[in-house]
């Protein structure tokens, strides 16, 4: 199955706050926030949210194409990426621009505040998906994963109109996007993701009631934290699956693109819906438990025992074939 999966490509610079953000912010002074925050760590990881997914998809044998633009800087993560797994043949280089940057700070209670500079990825609205198609030879599920708004939008259209299937995956530019852009990327989709804050900023935005947008996507589905991750489909009954419990909350950054990818894995290699979500619950787990998005390996005797206990032994064997 050609994946491909468009978006950001960045470098994360995380640092961890050994206190709660919520001590230093004054209720009846927010509109006059002025605060600096002492980190006692910092370290740089590769991320992005394409990039995390194509990683992880790959950690789990398959072939993700990426699609997005990066700087001249990004010959060791290319390398990084090709060794596990994904093909970068598409990512578009940058002449001007440096590769994006994620600036990211975690406090005890693991709230996050962020920045993020585009730095080349604005260049992604340049990028056509009809060559990637060609030198395919066909494309199955194209996700459009946040990026540049102009280019989300531009590979939807296309998406729409070339007849590729697609997923989308608005996650952090809801916040930047209007209704009537929001209302362009999301109709028609196949899959709809977001987490259950985005669901509702979504619904805000667009107008649409839950029943009206079931009506737009194949199939939504909102991840809930600890709870794990609703399904919901236009006349068929909504359900939940569980998390797969963690050893360690070590850091978030990145859990919701390895969902993604655990999901998209499982969507690959032709399991049923449950099945890419207990997947998708795995991999979430395996980057909670480490620091940086792009740090984890799956050791498969480990993933089915986890799965076992989680699901149980008919799951767990269900999804086994998948893992490598």
């Amino acid at each position: 199955m050609n994946t491909v999966l468009t978006g950001s490509i960045a470098t994360d610079h995380l640092m961890t706050f050994p206190g709660r953000f919520r001590d230093s912010l004054l209720e009846g002074s927010l509109e006059k926030v002025s605060l600096s925050f002492l980190v006692d760590e910092l370290v740089v990881r590769r991320g992005g949210t394409a990039a995390n997914i194509a990683f992880g998809m790959g950690s789990l044998g398959c072939r993700p194409v990426l699609v997005g633009a990066v700087g001249e800087d990004f010959a060791d993560y290319r390398s990084w990426l090709e060794r596990h797994g994904v093909d970068t043949a598409s990512v578009l280089v940058s002449e001007t621009a440096h590769t994006a940057r994620f600036l990211c700070t975690t406090d005890t209670d693991l709230n996050q505040i962020a920045s993020f500079y585009p730095g080349a990825m604005s260049e992604a609205r340049d990028i056509e998906l009809a060559p990637v198609a060609r030198r395919l030879g066909s494309i199955d599920l194209v996700v459009v994963s946040p990026n540049d708004p102009e280019a989300m939008l531009r590979h939807t259209d296309e998406c729409r109109q070339r007849g590729y299937p697609f997923m989308a995956d608005p996650s952090q530019q809801l916040a930047l996007m209007d209704g009537p852009d929001l209302r362009r990327l999301v109709d028609g989709a196949r899959y709809l993701v977001t987490n259950e804050y985005e669901r509702d900023l979504l619904a805000s935005k667009t107008g649409w009631t839950e029943k009206e947008l079931l009506t737009r996507v194949g199939i939504r589905l909102t991840t809930i934290g600890a709870e794990g991750v609703e399904i919901q489909q236009a006349d068929a009954e909504t359900y939940r699956v569980a998390v797969v419990p963690e050893t360690a909350k070590v850091d978030p950054t990145g859990v919701g693109d390895a969902f993604r990818a655990g999901l998209l894995a499982g969507l690959g290699r032709g399991l049923d819906l449950t099945a890419c979500a207990q997947l998708g619950n795995l991999l979430a787990v395996h980057v909670l438990e480490t620091q940086g998005p792009q740090e984890f390996t799956v050791d498969r005797a480990d993933a089915l025992r986890r799965l076992a206990d989680a699901y149980g032994p008919e799951a767990a064997a269900r999804i086994a074939p998948v893992l490598p």
